[in-house]
């Protein structure tokens, strides 16, 4: 007897994620939080690597190996990641790795014929989801069995890691995202997904950080987004997060439109990028003192943004850089390597930091449990 998928329908999925939009979240660190982030359909998946290899040697990259163009230079020293819209470039620039979030079950439900239509369609089909209680309980189910279901797929497609998004609206709740990233990984063990090709990614909130302290502690992979101060890129690592994302280009935009802002106004007032600077004085301290937390530079926006991270662990890169790289005039053998990395484990050490800014995680843990002011 063929399953019927009408009940709910994915539009059913759509309105509920809809309602529940993931917001950018930095409260509770000395950095004003952002406006909320409104994601495109067409560009749902940013890359998460899972490259092992040390980031004080040249890293490896996928993409077009052996050609001899800048794209192919600067991968010497950064894995560069391509932001690839994924229903329409696979052939271009292959995926090395994805994050599956509500975001992209959005763009699946919204277009007649992806890849991984079948996976949500298969969790709206679910029988044990189907005869719970209330709406709101069937409603978590679907969405759990589908972000779980397209996780699935990806891993079958990607070499490197996944990484599943939770739930924004528990950001503020530690207990409430260790059980949502317990129920994922439950679901992820039914589909035989190895633990060790998943990261979990929460957000930089103090109850985040948290969570992934002790997410960590179990051996679980996470992946802290939404990192936009230096307390919260610090924190992170302290609590020994896999993966730490901070946003280059959003940082920039909010410098531009607002102030106020200790960290960002030293930046600019020292001619820094306060985007790139963040990246630069987190990596510094991620391998000054030998945490082992990837550091991750997201929203680039041009060449130069990329040649000014170059040694950073990944670099999320758009389609239209990683093109114009790509597209750029073969460069000398004898000048290949003219492109000079600006971060390095070995400079690292030399780097001064402030007793302010070495606070330490169990000191915010209790300026916390005194109030959001006390940070």
């Amino acid at each position: 007897m063929p399953l019927s998928l009408q009940s709910p329908p994915c539009a059913t999925l759509s309105a509920s994620i809809q309602k529940g939009r993931w917001k950018t979240l930095a409260a509770g660190f000395s950095v004003t939080p952002l406006p909320a982030v409104n994601f495109s359909l067409r560009r749902s998946i940013p890359r998460i690597l899972a490259s092992a290899s040390s980031s004080s040697s040249p890293a490896s990259s996928s993409l077009e190996a052996g050609e001899n163009n800048e794209l192919n230079a600067v991968s010497a020293f950064s894995e560069i990641v391509p932001d690839t819209v994924v229903f329409d470039d696979f052939e271009r620039f292959p995926p090395t790795a994805a994050t599956v979030s509500s975001a992209l079950l959005l763009g699946i439900c919204g277009l007649p014929d992806t890849i991984f239509r079948n996976a949500v369609d298969m969790a709206l089909a679910d029988s044990s989801c189907a005869g719970l209680e209330t709406t709101e309980s069937r409603l978590s189910c679907f969405f759990n069995k589908a972000i779980v279901n397209v996780g699935g797929d990806l891993v079958k497609l990607v070499p490197g890691r996944v990484s599943t998004e939770v739930d924004a609206r528990l950001a503020y709740d530690t207990n409430g995202i260790i059980r949502k990233v317990h129920d994922l990984l439950r679901l992820y063990n039914e589909i035989d997904v190895p633990h060790e090709r998943l990261l979990f990614k929460i957000p930089a909130t103090w109850q985040g950080i948290e969570a992934a302290r002790l997410l960590e502690s179990e051996g679980i992979q996470t992946h802290i987004t939404f990192v936009y101060s230096f307390a919260q890129a610090a924190a992170a690592a302290q609590a020994g997060a896999s993966v730490i994302q901070i946003f280059v280009g959003r940082l920039r935009d909010w410098a531009r439109n607002h102030s106020g802002d200790n960290e960002i106004e030293s930046a600019i007032k020292s001619g820094e990028d306060p985007g790139l600077a963040l990246v630069k004085r987190s990596y510094n301290y991620i391998h000054k003192y030998g945490y082992k937390s990837k550091l991750m530079a997201a929203a680039v926006r041009n060449k130069q943004d990329l040649f000014s991270l170059l040694g950073v662990d990944y670099v999320i890169a758009p389609l239209k850089v990683l093109q114009s790289l790509k597209d750029s005039p073969a460069i000398p053998e004898d000048e290949k390597y003219s492109f000079v990395r600006k971060l390095t484990p070995e400079t690292a050490t030399h780097y001064h930091f402030t007793n302010k800014e070495l606070v330490k995680w169990d000191q915010l843990s209790l300026a916390s449990s005194m109030g959001p002011a006390s940070v």
